[in-house]
């Protein structure tokens, strides 16, 4: 966890006031090109030369992060001689930010960090400002990088990653669109799931995840509708927060393991993959996890009063494909451009995959390959 995280409308003030107290003097702040031509990073980084904090603006970060853009950013903090890094934006710049931090300290390539608790050194001072309702990579340890030369996508998972702070203003997030509001709150509704489904959860675990599921099923799609909902938007704050809390200890399972290949292979947005991915995920985990699913179904709003175990968890999937519709995500793998014969490679790097470990059913290279085939 963060050593400082700070949530609610208004609490990017006061962030900006627990930077100054870190004493860094220049900032090399992540982000893209989308957030920057809108005006909101000078809208930030005007805030910290009023504290005497100098910036440096990097915003080369693409949806999917590259090892390239990585090494681009590391490059800019050197040579600009940065004592601190500042992520601004959802999932991708976090992630980039977190890279270059770590490489700032740990020296070498970021592939050399793949897997889990690979560095040695903490990474330079990281501060994460959340634009997004989903990802929850502001508060994780998580860290996802595109190979460019194998099109994989790496999954650092590291202590030495976690940001320093971790800032949440809902202020930040009234301005989403519909559909990146729908993409990224599909995100924080199947780290929710997949956490509470995990082989590793606990009882804490289940109860940040339960509470995320309860919240997403209710105000996401309020956010989608109205996206100046604010009660809304801080409460997806809350929840995608939780959701990454929750998998942050538990892990999370074959949905990321593949969309992850997806992301890779295709370039496609991480929540989309997530979202078409999680009913087919859930429907192959039923055999072991019918109680845990029964309970997600009543997390999601469904009545299951008399139902038995296996009844209430379908009821819980068919929720999920409900819900899906309802806020507007695509339904299937084809329609994303996703090739039938990708499968059976990206089926063999999904099991690699870090996340794969956690999955409460395992299974093989043929099962991961129809459970592809399903969600075309």
């Amino acid at each position: 966890m963060p050593r400082q995280s700070l949530l609610g409308f208004g609490c990017l003030n006061q962030g900006i006031e627990r930077l100054k107290a870190l004493n860094c003097k220049k900032v090399l702040v992540v982000t893209d090109a989308v957030l920057n031509k809108t005006g909101l990073v000078s809208s930030v980084t005007d805030r910290f030369v009023a504290q005497g904090i100098d910036a440096v603006i990097y915003d080369g970060t693409l949806p999917n992060p590259t090892t390239a853009n990585v090494s681009e950013g590391l490059a800019m903090l050197n040579r600009h001689q940065c004592d601190t890094v500042v992520s601004l934006g959802g999932g991708s710049p976090h992630d980039c930010a977190k890279a270059i931090a770590l490489l700032a300290t740990n020296g070498g390539e970021i592939k050399d960090y793949e897997g889990v608790d690979k560095s040695t050194n903490p990474c330079l001072p990281l501060v994460a400002i959340n634009t997004t309702a989903g990802t929850a990579s502001e508060m994780t340890r998580f860290c996802i990088i595109t190979n460019e030369q194998t099109h994989i996508k790496m999954a650092i998972v590291d202590q030495n990653v976690t940001p320093a702070i971790a800032i949440n203003d809902p202020e930040l997030m009234l301005g989403m669109p519909a559909g990146l509001t729908a993409a990224t709150g599909m995100d924080a509704l199947t780290h929710a799931i997949e956490a509470f489904l995990s082989a590793n959860a606990s009882p804490v675990t289940d109860a940040v995840a339960s509470k995320a599921i309860k919240l997403v099923a209710q105000y996401l799609p309020r956010a989608v509708k109205d996206g100046t909902d604010r009660k809304a938007r801080e409460q997806m704050a809350y929840a995608q927060y939780m959701a990454g809390m929750a998998f942050n200890s538990s892990g999370l399972g074959y949905v990321h393991a593949m969309a992850h290949q997806l992301g890779g292979k295709y370039g496609l947005p991480h929540g989309i993959c997530n979202a078409i991915l999680l009913p087919h995920v859930m429907t192959y985990n039923l055999p072991v996890s019918a109680e845990k699913l029964s309970d997600v179904a009543r997390y999601l709003g469904c009545d299951v009063y008399g139902l038995g175990a296996q009844e209430a968890a379908v009821l819980g999937i068919k929720e999920v494909c409900r819900l899906l519709l309802e806020v507007g995500v695509p339904a299937s793998l084809t329609e994303q451009g996703v090739k039938v014969e990708d499968i059976p490679e990206m089926a063999i790097n999904a099991l690699k995959d870090a996340c794969a470990a956690t999955n409460p059913r395992q299974g093989t290279q043929a099962e991961i390959e129809q459970i592809f085939k399903n969600a075309l």
